[in-house]
C-alpha cells in the first residue's frame, strides 16, 4: 500500500508497473506482423478497386464520347422536324379535330349500310345479267319481225 496515495502526490510506478508496461508493449509487437498482413490486403482490395474504377471511368468517358456524336449527329434533324411539329400541333389543337371521331362514325354507321347495299345490288345485276348471256335469244329464228 502506498502511504501517499490519498494526498495528491503522484504515484511513482514500481516493478510491476514495468513488467505490466512491457507485457503490453510485447502483446502490440506480436500482433504488429497480423495488423501489417491485414493492412498489405487492405492497400491490395484498395489497389483493385482502384483499378477498377479507372476502367469503369474509362468505359463511362467511352460511352460519353459515342453518346455525345450520337446527339451531334440527331441534332440537325430533329430541329429540322421543330417547325412541322409546331404546326401538327397547332392542328391537333384545333376544334374540328375533337368532331373526326363521331363524323368517322356516323360514316361508318350510315355509309358502310349503304356501300353493302350497293354491293349486293351490284352482285344481283351481275348474276341477271350472267342468265341473260347464258339464254339463247329466241330472236335469232326471227328475222326481227313484231
Amino acid at each position: 500500500m502506498d502511504p501517499f496515495r490519498g494526498l495528491g502526490m503522484p504515484r511513482i510506478p514500481g516493478f510491476g508497473d514495468l513488467l505490466a508496461l512491457l507485457q503490453t508493449q510485447t502483446e502490440a509487437l506480436a500482433q504488429l506482423p497480423r495488423t501489417l498482413a491485414d493492412l498489405n490486403g487492405t492497400v491490395r482490395q484498395l489497389t483493385e478497386a482502384t483499378t477498377s474504377a479507372k476502367e469503369t471511368i474509362a468505359a463511362a468517358q467511352r460511352m460519353a464520347e459515342r453518346l455525345e456524336e450520337l446527339v451531334e449527329e440527331l441534332e440537325e434533324p430533329v430541329r429540322a422536324l421543330k417547325p412541322g411539329l409546331e404546326r401538327v400541333g397547332r392542328v391537333l389543337d384545333d376544334p374540328a379535330v375533337d368532331t373526326v371521331p363521331d363524323t368517322l362514325r356516323r360514316i361508318h354507321d350510315d355509309l358502310l349500310p349503304l356501300i353493302h347495299g350497293l354491293r349486293q345490288a351490284q352482285s344481283r345485276v351481275g348474276s341477271v345479267t350472267g342468265l341473260l348471256r347464258r339464254r339463247p335469244r329466241d330472236d335469232a329464228d326471227d328475222d326481227g319481225g313484231w
